[in-house]
């Protein structure tokens, strides 16, 4: 008798509960949370800065050709006010595209590492880590194409003359996607919806 009863023990009592439709619900609320906008963003960005970062090592020439223009302000309009300002060394120029292409590899791991605990908080409470790891990726980010390409580059190297060698809109674009997953990533409802799951 005890054996037969085995099978309505609480073990196949947790599967049915998972499956009735209050549970499938719950589950489709979950993805609609702030929390799951959070993970996608930040994902989304990992996966752009890996591929940037996978790009330039891989294809190292295409991008130190333009760190190089740029630097070395051959494509602006050569003001003699402004000129005084060009890196012309190539030893100075190589350094300063290792040094992006090292900051972008290490901006895609800290999103990557910030994605999975993402992943891991729509199970369990790790949203303060995910929270902090995507803050210092997403601001990594900020920093590159805010201060390093629209002030440095635009402004200092006034990037914004050259007709061929000008990353300002890729850089504002980076910027402005950067800035919304930070937004989203620091809504209070994210906070809460990870309580509410634990």
């Amino acid at each position: 008798m005890a054996q037969a009863h085995r099978p309505t023990g609480t073990d196949s009592g947790s599967r049915s509960r998972e499956t009735t439709p209050d549970a499938r619900r719950n589950r489709l609320l979950r993805l609609g949370a702030p929390s799951a906008a959070a993970t996608a963003l930040t994902a989304t960005v990992a996966l752009y800065m890996t591929l940037v970062a996978f790009g330039n090592i891989t294809d190292f020439g295409t991008n130190q050709q333009f760190v190089q223009h740029v630097l070395s302000m051959d494509t602006t309009f050569k003001d003699p006010d402004l000129m005084w300002r060009a890196v012309e060394s190539p030893t100075l120029q190589n350094a300063a595209y290792v040094a992006i292409v090292v900051w972008e590899t290490l901006t895609a791991v800290v999103l990557l590492a910030a994605t999975r605990l993402w992943i891991t908080g729509l199970r369990h409470d790790v949203y303060d880590r995910a929270r902090a790891a995507s803050t210092v990726g997403l601001v990594m980010v900020l920093l590159l194409f805010g201060m390093g390409f629209l002030a440095i580059g635009g402004e200092w190297f006034a990037m914004w003359q050259s007709s061929d060698w000008n990353g300002l809109d890729a850089a504002a674009r980076n910027v402005a996607l950067a800035a919304f997953t930070l937004l989203v990533v620091h809504l209070p409802g994210v906070r809460r919806a990870g309580a509410e799951q634990t």
